[in-house]
């Protein structure tokens, strides 16, 4: 199954920290974040990777060349450059149009670490997202499901709710969820993920894991503390 990751970002919240360095390529105890990404994704079974680019997208691409597709050559990796960002929803619709992506297919922030979910989420099928719990969810919201496991509310940051499910970034989608979006910026976490919700279409899948997204420099200098402590302990809460 073909893993599309959203890598088009520009980094703003870390450039204090990396410069003009890509997030992905963050370095974390002298190897990009992404070094350990696709180790990470290729031991859970992924083969196939789409990576959907716009900032500093030669940048990427150049690692890609020269550090991973020499030692994944087991491997396909592709990349689709968006020339005018229109949010992850866009970027994604533009992956499905490029790579002409007709089966399911799974989602993942390039941003996010998780330990496990791919099997996960492929078992559950389409239309699904990871969810796990967050001891402290105020800064990404939370998420509510029912006991048949589908998504039925989302609560903004600044909502009040007792749910401490969140958004862990990584999703299984068939094509047609994004072909009728329309044009400009069409945001994948406000837009259609709420009405897949509407539709009881989106089941949330729970994981136990190891969760952390390194956009923030906080998060950042959490994760590349663990990887030097050889991945002791947990990495939040």
């Amino acid at each position: 199954m073909q893993l599309l990751i959203l890598a088009g970002g520009f980094g703003t919240r870390l450039k204090g920290v990396t410069g003009d360095t890509p997030k992905v390529l963050a370095p974390i105890c002298n190897l990009p974040f992404l070094h350990y990404q696709i180790e990470n994704w290729v031991n859970q079974g992924v083969t196939s990777f789409i990576f959907l680019l716009h900032y500093q997208a030669e940048t990427i691409i150049k690692y890609l060349k020269a550090e991973v597709v020499p030692i994944y050559n087991k491997c396909e990796f592709s990349w689709v450059i968006e020339i005018s960002p229109r949010g992850t929803g866009g970027a994604i619709l533009n992956g499905i149009e490029h790579m002409h992506i007709t089966d399911s297919f799974l989602v993942i922030n390039a941003d996010t670490w998780l330990g496990t979910g791919i099997k996960e989420l492929i078992y559950a099928g389409p239309q699904s997202m990871a969810v796990t719990e967050f001891e402290d969810p105020a800064r990404y919201g939370s998420i509510e499901i029912d006991s048949e496991s589908r998504v039925i509310d989302f609560y903004e940051k600044s909502e009040v709710s007792t749910s401490k499910l969140i958004n862990a970034g990584l999703y299984h989608f068939t094509p047609d969820v994004f072909l009728n979006i329309g044009e400009g910026q069409v945001s994948l976490e406000s837009s259609i993920l709420p009405s897949l919700v509407k539709k009881n279409e989106l089941l949330g899948i729970k994981l136990s894991t190891d969760f952390i997204d390194v956009g923030v420099p906080e998060d950042y200098s959490r994760f590349d503390h663990w990887i030097d402590q050889n991945r002791k302990g947990q990495l939040w809460n």
